[in-house]
């Protein structure tokens, strides 16, 4: 149960919309006229970009984005991880760009080792951490990929962190992210969580779940990191850790996703603390039993050190099927132009 009210009551409407998204339910119903409206909207922006009254402008490097249809959250932060780990490995120079959401800044801006993930989103940051590829953050994303190419100019491919539904950058390659939730009612905003109509068309489906809800795609296998990781580097065996009273923080979508996986690996959670995704820690209080550890996920971690520099951060494998990868690539080499390292 959450250690305090401030805890439980941020986090609770948005859980409580979010369930009302599985179900055509009393709730979903009730929101179902304003979707109507927000498909209508939606619909006629992409019409605009159809017709060329508003631009889609092209850089001249393959670009492949990593996101999802429906909100609340996907996985997709560990998707673009995985495929920028793997263009790495075959020698390629990858950049990423972001929106950066939730950030406090506004402008165009490399995420460097030491920036602040307030001034920059903490998930670009924790890309920019794990991954050591140049990361851009701005409103419009291609913005942020010309900046990129700029300070960069050996990139060879741009990945963007989102932005299936930004349509001012142009894509060559699009994956499609879901969890186990899949489409859940099937409506669209907010009387369900689809931000545009599935079926759409689009060259990757990944499943980041466990259980995937519906046929076709590719799978993913996810586990926690074998060891908790401290703020000056050292690791600490989870079993280590096993059996003892720890406290676990999350402020990501899904939270419960986060504890089941500690608690499946024999950890036991005296208190869980679910914060609203993309939660800044600034008005946060460290948990009065300050003798137990406290665990929270590696996103999390980049801006929860800065007030409780004690805390582990526990990371997560997350690993596509290797034919996924190997999907991936076929369509990066066929790209006109395309040239591998």
């Amino acid at each position: 149960m959450p250690s305090d009210g401030r805890s439980s009551s941020t986090s609770a409407p948005a859980s409580g919309l979010q369930r009302a998204w599985l179900h055509r339910g009393v709730m979903a119903c009730a929101l179902w006229p304003l979707s109507l409206l927000y498909a209508a909207l939606f619909g006629l922006r992409r019409w605009l970009y159809r017709q060329g009254w508003l631009k889609t402008e092209r850089v001249p490097v393959p670009v492949i984005v990593v996101g999802n249809v429906i909100a609340g959250g996907a996985g997709k932060t560990p998707v673009v991880m995985a495929v920028v780990r793997h263009l790495q490995a075959r020698g390629l120079s990858v950049g990423v760009v972001s929106r950066g959401y939730g950030r406090r800044t506004d402008d165009c801006r490399e995420v460097l080792e030491g920036s602040d993930p307030q001034d920059v989103g903490d998930e670009p940051a924790l890309i920019r951490h794990a991954t050591g590829a140049p990361v851009f953050v701005a409103r419009r994303r291609i913005e942020a990929a010309r900046a990129l190419l700029a300070r960069h100019p050996a990139t060879q491919v741009v990945v963007s962190d989102d932005g299936l539904q930004h349509l001012a950058l142009a894509r060559d390659i699009e994956i499609c992210v879901f969890d186990d939730r899949g489409i859940g009612n099937g409506w669209r905003l907010p009387a369900g969580p689809l931000r545009e109509p599935w079926p759409r068309r689009c060259d990757l489906v990944l499943h980041s779940g466990a259980h995937p809800a519906f046929e076709g795609g590719y799978t993913a296998t996810r586990a926690l990191a074998q060891d908790a990781v401290a703020s000056d580097g050292k690791r600490v065996p989870l079993e280590a850790l096993a059996g003892k009273p720890v406290i676990a923080l999350a402020a990501i979508a899904r939270p419960e996703a986060f504890f089941d996986m500690l608690r499946a690996r024999g950890l036991v959670l005296a208190e869980t603390i679910a914060l609203p995704d993309h939660y800044d820690f600034d008005g946060w209080l460290r948990p009065s039993h300050t003798e137990r550890t406290l665990l929270c996920t590696e996103k999390d971690a980049v801006k929860l050190w800065r007030k409780a520099p004690d805390a582990l951060a526990v990371p997560l494998h997350f690993a596509p099927a290797p034919d996924f990868f190997a999907a991936l690539d076929a369509k990066l080499s066929s790209l006109d132009g395309y040239q591998a390292a």
